[in-house]
């Protein structure tokens, strides 16, 4: 990954958050947050999502279907698209309009693009589900680096993406194995079911460039929301390892050790701030964001191409878990979370909305 200094002071000042300044700064004398939480439950519903599969591809075809039935989405929303027989990894600017053709020829008012299937995930250095929801940005291949395009649903209090933005969120649910995408689905449909004790972890590790440009959006450690049951925990370590009931976790790694030993909770978010995390095929030097859907986790985030590391290409934790708190759905959070995303994939269950209820607290 490239370095690209960054004002962290700058940014606090310049950026405008749900909850501006409360997990990082607290309240003087308190450590609950739970009074700074709105609830502003989701209006996603199963009729929003467009379930997009691969007409070339009989797994991509199963999970599709296996979703609508969980889900209970309509069955004129599950839409069969033609992809390269060849798999691939990215889509060239013709073979992209082509799937954006056949797609605006069959959708209507739907919100949520839900792709299933594992390749492809980029067009040339643009994320596909980027592409898809705020068109090509070819600018941006001519140096990958240079700072992004922002996204109008960046931190946006808006419920409605389509009717507000004219935006149809999308999400990648990757098929690294047909169990593993149902498993994946069912922690998805899981998580509206209960509030659990719950816990996140925010990793300040010894790789400054890939840990330094989030740290200042993490809470103190021990903080809690106890009408989310959830504490957060900011630690100077590598890794965790054997935790249970984890809801997120944020670090910055080329590879995550020790993440099969711990739990993680229907509708857990996390990701790994480094270059080639979108890289989904089999060859990436670096720990694709699969392997977290792999380890249990719901939803991720990685970039397909160097972005360097600007913290505005990644998923800011304090914009993600102030709305995924108020309980807006994941994908809602996830992407309301990154102010320039057009390099970055997001993967997981869209639905998953762990925080649709609070619990009474106790006046202290």
């Amino acid at each position: 990954m490239k370095q690209w200094s960054l004002n962290s002071k700058a940014v606090l000042c310049t950026c405008l958050f749900l909850m501006m300044g409360v997990l990082v700064s607290g309240i003087a004398g308190a450590v609950d947050l739970s009074k700074q939480i709105p609830l502003r439950p989701s209006l996603l519903k199963p009729e929003d999502v467009a379930v997009v599969y691969n007409l070339n591809d009989a797994q991509s075809e199963e999970v599709a279907r296996y979703y609508v039935q969980a889900r209970q989405v309509p069955a004129e929303n599950l839409i069969g698209v033609e992809l390269p027989r060849h798999f691939k990894d990215a889509l060239t600017v013709p073979e992209f309009e082509s799937l954006k053709a056949q797609l605006e020829s069959k959708l209507t008012n739907q919100q949520v693009l839900l792709l299933v299937w594992r390749t492809p995930f980029a067009v040339q250095c643009n994320s596909l589900t980027s592409a898809l929801t705020l068109g090509l940005d070819i600018n941006q291949c001519r140096k990958t680096c240079d700072p992004g395009r922002d996204s109008p649903y960046f931190n946006s209090s808006s419920l409605r993406p389509w009717a507000d933005h004219h935006l149809r969120l999308s999400m990648l649910l990757p098929i690294t194995s047909v169990a593993a995408a149902k498993a994946l689905i069912d922690r998805g449909v899981m998580s509206e079911f209960s509030l659990n004790d719950a816990n996140g972890f925010f990793l300040k590790t010894q790789d400054a460039a890939r840990s330094k440009p989030r740290e200042p959006f993490f809470p103190q450690d021990g903080m809690t929301v106890k009408s989310k049951k959830l504490t957060l925990h900011t630690l100077n370590e590598e890794a965790i390892e054997k935790q249970s009931a984890v809801m997120f976790y944020f670090t910055g790694q080329k590879s995550v050790d020790y993440m099969l030993t711990n739990s993680y909770l229907p509708g857990a978010i996390a990701d790994h701030l480094t270059s080639n995390g979108g890289i989904l095929g089999n060859y990436n030097p670096q720990m694709p964001a699969t392997r977290w859907l792999d380890a249990g986790v719901t939803g991720s985030y990685g970039t397909v191409s160097e972005p360097c590391n600007y913290w505005q290409k990644f998923p800011n934790p304090q914009v993600l878990i102030g709305h995924y708190l108020a309980g807006e759905t994941l994908i809602e959070a996830y992407w309301k979370s990154v102010k320039w995303p057009m390099q970055g994939v997001f993967i997981g269950e869209p639905l998953a909305k762990p925080f649709a209820r609070s619990v009474p607290v106790a006046e202290e």
